[in-house]
């Protein structure tokens, strides 16, 4: 029994696409479809209902905080968690997931395939112990046992990275997090504003989990590597601009035969 939860902000554009795939391809391999929502203020209820999923509403977001009620809401032991703007790929999606589980009674979480790093971990056979950074489990495509999870709850005081905190957690206590060749897309288009509100997460999930040291030298290389990046972007973009508009001023000039 899989049960799936998508965690979504007014996302009601991504999240009608991903129960419309959800339901149209999928819905004999999964128990129940639930909604987690952040007090979103677009018409996400509607749509939610419209594909007959049950809807749970969050009003205290924290990562960690929402993995912990996606688990206390789901009704199945095995648990897929998207976010609005992902949605499973492969045909055989939640098969492999749910062989997988069947197979190995030890089997703590698996993470699914959306990138070249997570398909270069997996055809490498890079294991969550030696990689759990990009072998571990992300909450955004990936599946985790429901039984493993009474015992070792998601942190919640975490600024981000609740899944790599849970994954290193419960490797330590004795279960396996593994690979499955179930394939999803993960689209999202974020804002400067919003990389900037990750970015500030990521700091401090580094140095929370990876220990990783935030130093005046590395502040400044990083500004000046930013600012390198804009003033070469600003030449070579208008480098290629030109060379565009002469093209086209040439072209105007000798036209080629048209067919």
């Amino acid at each position: 029994m899989i049960s799936v939860v998508i965690r979504t902000k007014n996302q009601a554009k991504a999240l009608a696409f991903s129960l419309k795939n959800l339901k149209e391809r999928y819905s004999k391999d999964i128990t129940e479809v639930i909604v987690l929502d952040n007090l979103s203020s677009d018409n996400t209820a509607d749509i939610v209902k419209h594909y007959d999923a049950r809807l749970v509403t969050i009003k205290n977001f924290s990562f960690g905080g929402s993995a912990n009620v996606c688990a206390k809401e789901a009704k199945g032991p095995i648990i897929v968690l998207f976010s609005a703007h992902s949605y499973p790929v492969s045909h055989d999606f939640f098969k492999l997931i749910q062989q997988k589980f069947d197979a190995n009674s030890n089997l703590a979480g698996l993470r699914c395939l959306h990138s070249k790093n997570d398909y270069r971990n997996y055809i490498n056979n890079i294991s969550a112990k030696e990689d759990p950074n990009k072998s571990g489990l992300i909450f955004s495509g990936s599946t985790f046992n429901k039984t493993v999870w009474q015992q070792h709850n998601f942190k919640e005081d975490v600024a981000t990275f609740e899944d790599k905190e849970w994954t290193t957690r419960v490797l330590k206590a004795g279960f396996e997090i593994d690979f499955v060749p179930s394939i999803f897309s993960y689209e999202i288009s974020r804002t400067k504003k919003q990389l900037h509100f990750r970015f500030k997460n990521d700091v401090v999930g580094n140095y929370q989990l990876w220990h990783e040291e935030v130093t005046l030298s590395n502040a400044n290389k990083g500004l000046v590597m930013s600012l390198f990046k804009i003033v070469k972007a600003v030449f070579v973009d208008s480098y290629y601009a030109f060379k565009r508009y002469f093209y086209l001023l040439k072209f105007m000039l000798n036209k080629p035969k048209q067919f």
